[in-house]
């Protein structure tokens, strides 16, 4: 990438909010309901989703180059709206890569605030998470719970089959609640003093009632969304250097590296609002 990237653009740029698929929806969502000024470019990378079961080459090359889009737009912050996509390349793209092709810009992931969260909620100190199989596999949570909290006791659970039941709309059938419970019932098995469980996928959030159905009533679960967004005008508000250079118009854009007709359908069920995408090509 050209390292004209290294200085700030003198021209206010949107946000950028990038997702391997549709779930990072979920994240936009609630930027937009607690920062609605803001201008916001959302990249789904649809076309080579998901991400869950790659490899974490494969995973960090695909971030990255979206990463590097978003910057080639005029993006100064991009948020890494996927679980995913954060275990696996965020660390490498912060410490590695900014430095080398643009020092003054900003990625920010989804795990640290998340974390910290469950760390203030949960009394009992034994928390679950719930993700893909890729968040799970790379134990970020854990690793990230050991640094922030290491008195707490951390259980995973992942649920593979909870993506496509929220893409394909069939988890309000008899076949879809089978593999929501399955999984819940398997989480809870594995500590009886779990108090507190992440939603550690982006696409869960629209799972949450039928999560709630199948789990005692004392357990709090938690979603992304509002606790990103309130991690982010936090963030601002320490870094003004940042927020400075963030545009203010009420904007938002969509590009999708997959067919545009099947972005705008699949969006409305996480957004509930019509919306125009574009397509967009990475490598």
């Amino acid at each position: 990438m050209n390292h004209i990237l290294n200085d700030l653009s003198s021209t206010k740029q949107p946000i950028g909010v990038f997702d391997s698929g549709y779930g990072g929806l979920t994240i936009l969502d609630e930027l937009i309901r607690q920062m609605p000024e803001n201008d916001f470019i959302y990249l789904g990378d649809n076309a080579r989703a998901p991400y869950g079961t790659r490899s974490f080459d494969v995973i960090y090359q695909y971030t990255l180059q979206a990463v590097e889009k978003l910057f080639s737009m005029g993006c100064q912050l991009v948020i890494l709206a996927c679980n995913t996509a954060s275990a696996k390349a965020l660390r490498t793209i912060q410490q590695r890569d900014l430095p080398r092709i643009a020092p003054n810009r900003r990625v920010l992931g989804v795990i640290r605030p998340s974390v910290e969260e469950l760390g203030v909620l949960s009394q009992s100190k034994h928390v679950g998470v719930m993700g893909t199989l890729g968040t799970v596999r790379s134990e970020s949570y854990l690793m990230e719970m050991a640094k922030l909290y290491p008195d707490f006791s951390v259980f995973q659970e992942a649920c593979p089959t909870w993506v496509p039941l929220v893409e394909n709309r069939e988890y309000d059938n008899e076949g879809g609640k089978y593999f929501i419970k399955k999984h819940v019932d398997s989480l809870m098995s594995k500590n009886q003093y779990i108090d507190t469980i992440i939603l550690a996928c982006t696409h869960y959030p629209i799972l949450s009632k039928l999560i709630e159905s199948f789990l005692p009533s004392h357990i709090q679960l938690i979603s992304q969304g509002q606790i990103v967004a309130r991690s982010l005008m936090d963030y601002l508000n320490r870094h003004p250097e940042i927020d400075e250079v963030c545009s203010k118009k009420g904007t938002l854009q969509f590009f999708t590296t997959e067919f545009i007709a099947d972005f705008e359908e699949k969006a409305g069920v996480f957004l509930k609002r019509d919306l125009k995408a574009q397509h967009i090509t990475l490598s």
